[in-house]
């Protein structure tokens, strides 16, 4: 594929499809929403505990375990720092668990992240690379970057929903098909562009993505047992923290570090995290089906 055809769709295409992705979530959204914060605070913190302070460390930890070269142990720890995602959001809903907790849980995180986000991103660059041979990244400007991919576009569907909510709701009807087809786009450029990377790295980079993603799900049901949440928000949960932002971290990747070899394990997760949340989904449903089927206990 040519340059200039990469250039274009890692500059303005993944730009503008997270954009979009981010506005279809603030037009479901209204500060009413944010009640699930008062009527469930353990599920939202715990979930926000998982996605922010567990999976930074996790990522280190699995970069060091499976020996990861720089570049896809940066990918690794970039994914572990993009938590939540419209795909997590979808899958809750259909595995019919508490979908206001998952849309609490993915907008808030996206909002801390676009803070949280850079700093980590510029500490790990000087953790994993010799001076000279990292990528280049501002924090400052990348904080102005992901504000205006995230923060602006919810917040600008949010007031759209103010202002009309019935017309967000029509809006919202095709946009949000639209946003998954974009997320599955992305995924399959980042496939065909960097196919002999992921080819040549996928024994490699393959069990350290898959490990992530089990793991970070296991984090996730681990905190909500602990805290005694409900079956339906002990799945929720488990979803939003083992589902990363695959979207985002290829933003990152490929559009402002501008290195393709760091989108190879990003691109290797967003298959295998689909895959993972659908038999965690199904394990739930079978387990649920079990004990329905047990008798009470007796008295």
């Amino acid at each position: 594929m040519p340059p200039e055809i990469i250039s274009l769709v890692n500059m303005v295409v993944v730009p503008i499809g997270l954009g979009a992705i981010m506005f279809s979530m603030g037009l479901s959204l209204s500060l009413t929403d944010f009640r699930e914060v008062a009527r469930n605070p353990k599920a939202v913190a715990g979930g926000l505990f998982g996605q922010l302070v567990c999976l930074p460390p996790l990522a280190l930890l699995l970069a060091w375990a499976f020996r990861l070269p720089p570049e896809m142990a940066m990918g690794l720890f970039i994914l572990a720092v993009c938590p939540g995602g419209i795909t997590s959001n979808a899958i809750t809903y259909a595995a019919k668990a508490n979908v206001a907790l998952a849309v609490v849980l993915t907008t808030l995180s996206s909002l801390i992240t676009v803070f949280t986000i850079p700093f980590l991103v510029s500490w790990a660059l000087g953790h994993y690379f010799v001076h000279g041979e990292a990528p280049q990244m501002s924090p400052e400007r990348t904080m102005l970057q992901l504000a205006q991919m995230t923060l602006l576009p919810v917040l600008a569907g949010m007031a759209l929903r103010r202002l009309s909510s019935g017309f967000a709701d029509r809006v919202t009807v095709w946009l949000r098909p639209a946003s998954l087809v974009v997320l599955v786009a992305v995924i399959l450029f980042s496939v065909f562009v960097s196919l002999e990377l992921v080819i040549d790295n996928l024994l490699r980079a393959g069990p350290a993505a898959f490990a992530l993603n089990v793991l970070s799900m296991g984090v996730g049901l681990a905190i909500a047992t602990i805290l005694g949440l409900s079956r339906q928000d002990r799945l929720t949960v488990g979803i939003e923290v083992g589902i990363h932002n695959a979207t985002m971290a290829t933003f990152l990747s490929m559009s402002i570090l501008q290195e393709l070899a760091l989108a190879v394990t990003p691109t290797i997760y967003g298959v295998l995290m689909v895959i993972n949340a659908g038999l965690l989904v199904r394990w739930f449903k079978a387990r649920a089906a079990r004990q329905a089927l047990e008798p009470a206990p007796a008295e």
